[in-house]
């Protein structure tokens, strides 16, 4: 089959573009209608009030439905003690009267409640929608720093089990509210009836609330440990996961179960803990009201025998009070859940008040006319701001439009940090980085890194089709680009062999494929986009010798007419390059061809031999497309280097 050729970059000004375009789709779900109040001295429902208000309207309604059903529901003890007065002792009233009252009401109610609930999930569900939606936006915008601190497993537990707490009790809590708002028509239906045995109804309610505070008030932190450790649970859980396959290689399965069960014992603690809570006051709050059940049995007994009551009016009583029972059994788990929702929300709050260090200023401007010029002026740069110690110190370089820059040092000498600090991923400490002139802190980061493309030595690819990890930059890219791309990353003809060959689905994290697979298929999702300036790190590693020619001769052409900066250690990747800049001591210290350096430079040549006997040795033959070790310099070259590192020099 005839592979498509995919056009090398141009930077003549009608190839570059006037104006930037960001990459997107079109949304196919409404965004949040509200958001979290950013006021941190308000209480958490406060906070999260704006979202409970853009549902309202949907939400109300459920509410005053679920109203209007209790207001019926209450109406039929009130009934039964007429039934029995005026049908059954006095016979003045057909009895049929009150029977068909009785069941239009219960049928009304069971509509009313049909739809009330039918509301009130369907508010749960746009409120969790909302809470997950701004909690996953906020996530996109953190910088690198956040997630070099912040475990996954503790993101991924706030953005579920979290969110769940929370919405369950901003939907439910008022309706619990309601439900109890049954105490107060059934006390107004009973003083109706008889004061005195109304007060003696409702004497234990005082102790109800009594109880209801003291048990709010002990299960707060047990919450809070609850809901931390689940989040440590699902950090081991995640880790084992991700890195099952240095798990299996070790043999340490056992290990990790103790972890977990450890973890799985602290969790369990904090159940206990909270059951302890529970089975302490839940009963109290329950079960108070059946004491006045009692009362009401003990002195409206008396003033029936006396003629001071009805039978009907104690049967009504009763009736009130067991429906009082409900509410206040609904009572403790709204306690619960409260508490629950409070040590959750304070979690999610610690994320989304949390604010991104890379942020685009209010005056940055696109860059759209990017001719490819890359300048690092004097950069100070530490991954931390309290680090004495600099990954960069006074780093200077300059790499004109469309030249291929190789830059090489020891393990640590900062080369993967020139590009991260390229692509703006962190900000430098001191000096500044630009392309085109412009400090790339002035730069809108979508357009920035629309601008440069970054191959990793370790690429991640999502659980998609072959086809959509290419297109990830392009969503809209044909068929041809896609396998022009592929083609010139030396791709094509393993992806053809696949099973589904585009179509083929990858495992988790590209695993399902090799290492230098997955390398190429990272290559050509850069080469799809197209950047005027490209970045490649360490990205034919995992590439054998044989392939990574290939793959050369591809990218040879490419990088014509675009800015390329290489991080490599191999003598065949360096070959690429126009310049070589060696970094040591955090800085540049020798730029020139690689000729030069090898016969000026001895660290360069002792940078390379070291490199060349890593590879000999076997070592980074680990997830190559072969048993071929990687392209390894011939005898000569590794001769040449490793007599100039004994004798201080070149000869």
């Amino acid at each position: 089959m005839k592979v498509p050729t995919l056009r090398p970059r141009s930077n003549t000004p009608a190839e570059i573009g006037t104006a930037f375009v960001p990459i997107a789709e079109e949304a196919r779900n409404e965004a949040p209608r509200a958001g979290i109040d950013p006021d941190r001295s308000l209480s958490w429902l406060r906070r999260a009030m704006p979202i409970m208000k853009a549902h309202k309207g949907i939400f109300l309604t459920s509410l005053v439905l679920s109203f209007v059903g209790l207001i019926f529901q209450v109406q039929i003890p009130n009934l039964l003690n007429h039934a029995i007065t005026n049908s059954i002792q006095a016979h003045t009233v057909p009895l049929s009267y009150y029977v068909w009252w009785i069941v239009g009401l219960g049928v009304a109610s069971g509509i009313t409640g049909y739809i009330a609930r039918l509301f009130l999930f369907e508010t749960a569900n746009d409120i969790e929608y909302d809470l997950r939606n701004i909690i996953y936006e906020h996530l996109t915008k953190m910088s690198f720093s956040f997630y070099d601190r912040v475990q996954s497993g503790q993101l991924i537990s706030r953005a579920n089990s979290d969110i769940r707490s929370v919405q369950m009790y901003m939907t439910f809590a008022p309706l619990i509210l309601v439900q109890c708002s049954m105490a107060v028509i059934a006390f107004g239906f009973m003083l109706s009836i008889n004061v005195p045995l109304a007060f003696i109804a409702m004497a234990t309610m005082p102790f109800v609330y009594w109880t209801g505070v003291r048990m709010r008030n002990s299960m707060f932190p047990v919450s809070w440990i609850i809901q931390a450790r689940l989040a440590d649970v699902a950090t081991i859980v995640d880790e084992n996961v991700n890195g099952v396959r240095v798990v299996k290689s070790f043999a340490a399965e056992q290990q990790q179960l103790r972890a977990l069960s450890g973890a799985a014992e602290r969790v369990q603690w904090g159940y206990i803990k909270d059951a302890d809570l529970r089975a302490r006051f839940t009963p109290l709050v329950q079960n108070l009201p059946q004491v006045g059940l009692a009362l009401v049995l003990v002195f409206g007994g008396y003033m029936v025998i006396h003629g001071s009551l009805g039978i009907g009016a104690i049967l009504a009583f009763n009736s009130y009070l067991l429906m009082l029972q409900a509410p206040f059994m609904m009572l403790g788990m709204l306690i619960m859940m409260g508490q629950r929702a409070a040590a959750s929300a304070g979690r999610i709050y610690e994320i989304l008040d949390e604010e991104s260090t890379i942020t685009d200023g209010p005056d940055a401007v696109d860059l759209t006319e990017c001719t490819g010029d890359v300048r690092f002026r004097h950069v100070d740069f530490a991954y931390s701001a309290e680090a004495e110690q600099l990954v960069l110190a006074d780093f200077d370089l300059h790499v004109p439009p469309g030249q291929t820059v190789a830059i090489v040092g020891r393990t640590g000498a900062g080369k993967s940090t020139v590009a991260r600090l390229l692509t703006r991923f962190y900000d430098v400490r001191h000096g500044s980085v630009e392309i085109d002139g412009h400090d790339v802190r002035g730069l809108t980061s979508a357009s920035l890194r629309a601008n440069v493309g970054v191959v990793l030595d370790e690429p991640f690819l999502f659980s998609v089709s072959v086809r959509d990890n290419i297109a990830y930059g392009r969503p809209t890219a044909t068929d041809e680009e896609v396998e022009a791309a592929a083609a010139a990353a030396g791709a094509h003809e393993f992806i053809s062999n696949l099973a589904d060959g585009y179509d083929t689905i990858v495992g988790e994290r590209g695993y399902t494929l090799s290492g230098g697979q997955r390398q190429r298929i990272a290559i050509a999702r850069t080469l799809l986009v197209n950047p005027p300036i490209m970045i490649l790190d360490d990205a034919t590693s995992a590439i054998d010798v044989q392939v990574e020619q290939t793959i050369h001769v591809g990218l040879k052409v490419q990088m014509q007419g675009r800015t390329t900066l290489i991080i490599a250690h191999r003598l065949s990747t360096i070959s690429l390059a126009d310049r070589v800049i060696l970094l040591d001591q955090h800085k540049v210290v020798a730029d020139g061809t690689h000729a030069e350096l090898l016969a000026t430079t001895p660290l360069y040549a002792e940078v390379l031999a070291q490199a060349a006997e890593f590879e000999a040795s076997g070592d980074s033959a680990d997830g190559a497309d072969s048993e071929t070790t990687g392209n390894q310099p011939n005898g000569s070259e590794l001769g040449a280097m490793l007599n100039a590192v004994r004798t201080g020099g070149p000869r």
